[in-house]
């Protein structure tokens, strides 16, 4: 394990500048929050002020076909052990989430030169993770993942705003989409793969633990279960002769909490959205929608619970006369990490002596993609009461810096590994 230690307090202070920075007006669409979508101008800012600091290094900057930024300080072919994040936001966002991750990848890349480490590095910065322009999660690592269709990207992926499709916005930006399948090749010459992250909950802070180590990144289904009763006058009608479809929706959504505690392992489910037809306060509810997100690194027990809460839906709705149906929306498979990349992490981290707990994710992140393909892991920092996709999202750059020691380490031990083989 390598004995070259960063000077915390100064990349701390790099990385409250460079967060700082990226949260002023010519990086942000609004004053109110961090709004910076695919192919804004606030967006091209951002990729140009990460583009500059990398060539200060001595990086070579360029990007694919579709606007994934990458940074790298090898020629093509040569192996390079792969850091990033991505920098768009959520459409409420804070100045942390994805940005930090890709911030202190530049941190990892500036320490390495200033300790004459000179590891072979390249940096990712992918396009529209978060999905807020186009409607698309982890768009730009999906197409790196070959999982989008030319179909997709010409017609059925359109932004949010204006209606107009993927492919014409991309072209329209100066990028090439028609050569989308050449994205593949950014991922060619990575012996391995580290994104760090704010964490989006709580459990780092609770626990006092200022790094967590990401072994596994849940799979999830989103889904609908929509309930069709009869609506009448709220009234004038008298409970023994109603069909309302809200309390069969109510009596799911606790079914559901109850299902996701029983199947364990990390498995949760949550009813974000409630739609209620005809919605006036003195009408019966003839339709009832609720959302589905069950989510966990265990994919039989995910879809193990959504059956069940299916089935558990439509017997509840026949025993009063209603009936109830689910419908899928998408379903992403769990991705398990690589054990050797975690275990780098894991032994860093343990070189620094600060408390680190190895955890599963339960949000989606661009290393679900990559992992496909690289030897991958993560590392999450903590955030202020575990708030994120919102203004108040908060984090602390001497926590990032802790991260970045640990991602040098690691990332310098599997680099010498490979060497000796």
């Amino acid at each position: 394990m390598s004995h070259a230690t960063i000077d915390h307090r100064r990349s701390a202070q790099r990385i409250r500048e460079d967060v700082e920075t990226l949260a002023g007006a010519q990086f942000t669409l609004s004053s109110e929050a961090i709004r910076r979508y695919a192919y804004t101008d606030v967006y091209r800012a951002t990729l140009d002020y990460f583009t500059s600091a990398w060539q200060e290094l001595g990086f070579t900057v360029t990007e694919d076909p579709v606007g994934n930024l990458v940074a790298r300080n090898r020629p093509p072919g040569e192996a390079v052990f792969g850091v990033g994040s991505h920098c768009d936001s959520n459409r409420n966002g804070g100045k942390w989430d994805g940005t930090l991750g890709v911030v202190c990848a530049l941190e990892v890349c500036r320490a390495s030169a200033e300790l004459g480490l000179d590891l072979p590095l390249q940096a990712i910065s992918f396009l529209e993770e978060e999905g807020s322009g186009f409607g698309q999660m982890v768009l730009g690592s999906r197409i790196v993942a070959g999982r989008l269709s030319e179909e997709e990207l010409r017609e059925g992926i359109r932004a949010i705003d204006d209606g107009r499709p993927f492919w014409e916005h991309a072209t329209q930006a100066g990028y090439e989409p028609e050569r989308f399948r050449e994205c593949a090749h950014i991922l060619d010459d990575l012996t391995g793969w580290i994104e760090l992250h704010i964490e989006q909950a709580r459990v780092l802070q609770d626990t006092g633990r200022r790094l967590g180590v990401v072994r596994a990144i849940a799979g999830y289904v989103h889904g609908d279960i929509t309930v069709q009763g009869r609506a009448d006058h709220a009234g004038a009608t008298p409970m023994d002769m109603r069909l309302d479809s809200a309390v069969v929706a109510a009596q799911t959504i606790l079914e559901l909490e109850r299902l996701a505690l029983a199947a364990g392992s990390g498995t949760v489910g949550t009813v974000g959205e409630i739609e209620v037809s005809p919605g006036l306060i003195n009408a019966i509810p003839g339709r009832t929608r609720i959302s589905l997100d069950v989510r966990g690194p265990e994919d039989d027990l995910v879809h193990q619970v959504v059956s069940d809460i299916d089935e558990f839906a439509q017997g509840a709705a026949a025993d009063r006369g209603l009936t109830a149906s689910y419908g899928q929306r998408q379903t992403v498979p769990a991705t398990p990490l690589d054990d050797r990349v975690v275990a780098a992490l894991e032994a860093a981290a343990r070189d620094t002596g600060e408390p680190f707990t190895t955890m599963i994710s339960g949000a989606a992140h661009d290393t679900m993609c990559v992992a496909e393909r690289v030897p991958s892991a993560m590392v999450f920092v903590p955030c202020r009461d575990g708030l994120s996709h919102t203004p108040e999202e908060d984090a602390d750059p001497n926590d990032a810096a802790v991260a970045v020691q640990v991602m040098l380490g690691a990332i310098e031990a599997l680099t010498a590994q490979r060497a000796a083989v």
